[in-house]
């Protein structure tokens, strides 16, 4: 039997993977190139991915992209490049946008959230996120970190009270496994309350895992409490890389301020009355003019309502006032009342978060208007037939 070696072989033509596939296989490669901490072909591979997903319109891609996104981002953080990469972000979140990739959105916006409060732009991450559309945490990882990105700036722009909801939020919401990112929002958040005029419960520093990472944070609360200037500024100076590394630094500046207000108040309570010279030198002063700086410091107290006193210029004094009945000043209905908001706020959540059948109102309208279609063609027969029997 001969073969015809002549005849060729008609070859299937090569088929061409996925886009799903094709961007799966990009994002193992680079976690695996940042796990082995090869930053530089990383930040290439990151690229080359973008690139190629700008060029896919396909709504199975989204949550595949969402996780690139956020290594591209970091593999850049990790060489320094950061500021490189924002006009891409932005640009990205433009495309998400007009694609409606709802879960491309956040991710992106949080990145872009992270890339600003990394150069310290509060200002431009304040514009964008509220110019950005409405964040509506379709993650809850997402939602998290926009909550903790959300508290830094409002923390940076004094509206403590919002800071304080946003980083406590962040920090319950937050995964078990997360623990890092929840040290970090334990962190401000003390910080926030401390600012506050509030003193963080000593179960919040002994958190299983985070006892030695909030150490310093409880060091510094104790000196808030107490009102020592001296030990503040020693606390200060002791644990003064890891509040820069926290980028607690400047905040932990603006406590001063709170240390002495505690410590002038625990004064007034102390004495009946006492000596400006004195106070100078139980808050510790260390300025040129100690004396004229406590009675400044005392006189704004004052009129700030921390201390009930007076003061007597004349003779160097600082007088108290005898202390009456807390229950008949406003403290229990302004606590009372932060307790209601705090309950409405949380009902509202838990109303927001519930979840119905799609058209659910709609199968309940139809059904009502059938029952009424019956009902009525009901009593037109009965009315036909009563006609009927009156004729015949």
């Amino acid at each position: 039997m001969e073969v015809d070696t002549a005849t060729s072989v008609t070859q299937a033509p090569a088929k061409h993977p996925l886009p799903e596939l094709e961007i799966y296989c990009y994002l193992l490669v680079l976690i695996f190139l940042i796990d082995q901490k090869k930053h530089n072909e990383a930040k290439a591979c990151s690229s080359a991915s973008i690139a190629r997903l700008k060029n896919l319109n396909r709504r199975t891609v989204d949550v595949l992209a969402s996780r690139l996104y956020s290594y591209y981002s970091l593999s850049y953080e990790l060489t320094g490049d950061l500021a490189e990469i924002r006009g891409s972000l932005l640009a990205l979140h433009r495309i998400a946008t007009l694609r409606h990739d709802e879960l491309g959105q956040e991710t992106l916006l949080n990145l872009l959230l992270r890339n600003y409060l990394h150069y310290n732009l509060y200002d431009q991450a304040e514009k964008l996120r509220s110019k950005a559309p409405r964040f509506e945490a379709h993650s809850n990882q997402q939602f998290c970190r926009y909550l903790f990105y959300l508290g830094k700036i409002r923390t940076i722009q004094l509206e403590y009270t919002d800071a304080k909801e946003s980083l406590l939020q962040a920090a319950r919401k937050a995964p078990a496994a997360a623990l890092a990112f929840r040290v970090q929002c334990n962190k401000w958040a003390v910080i926030v309350r401390l600012l506050l005029g509030e003193i963080p419960e000593r179960t919040v520093f002994m958190q299983k895992g985070m006892e030695s990472a909030l150490r310093p944070y409880f060091e510094l609360t104790n000196a808030v409490r107490i009102g020592d200037l001296e030990l503040f500024k020693s606390v200060a100076d002791k644990f003064s890389s890891t509040f820069s590394t926290d980028r607690t630094h400047n905040l932990i500046v603006r406590l001063r301020h709170n240390v002495i207000r505690t410590g002038l108040r625990n004064i007034s309570i102390s004495y009946s009355r006492i000596s400006l010279a004195d106070v100078a030198k139980k808050l510790r002063l260390d300025s040129a003019n100690p004396v004229a700086d406590a009675e400044s410091i005392v006189a704004k107290a004052i009129r700030d309502g921390a201390i009930d006193a007076t003061l007597d210029r004349a003779n160097g004094w600082m007088v108290s006032k005898e202390t009456g009945d807390i229950y008949s000043t406003n403290e229990p209905q302004l606590a009372f009342n932060s307790r209601i908001a705090f309950c409405l706020n949380m009902h509202n959540e838990a109303v927001r978060a519930l979840r119905f059948p799609p058209n659910s109102h709609k199968e309940k309208e139809s059904a009502e208007k059938r029952r009424e279609r019956q009902q009525q063609e009901q009593e037109l027969a009965k009315h036909i037939a009563e006609e009927d029997d009156d004729e015949f």
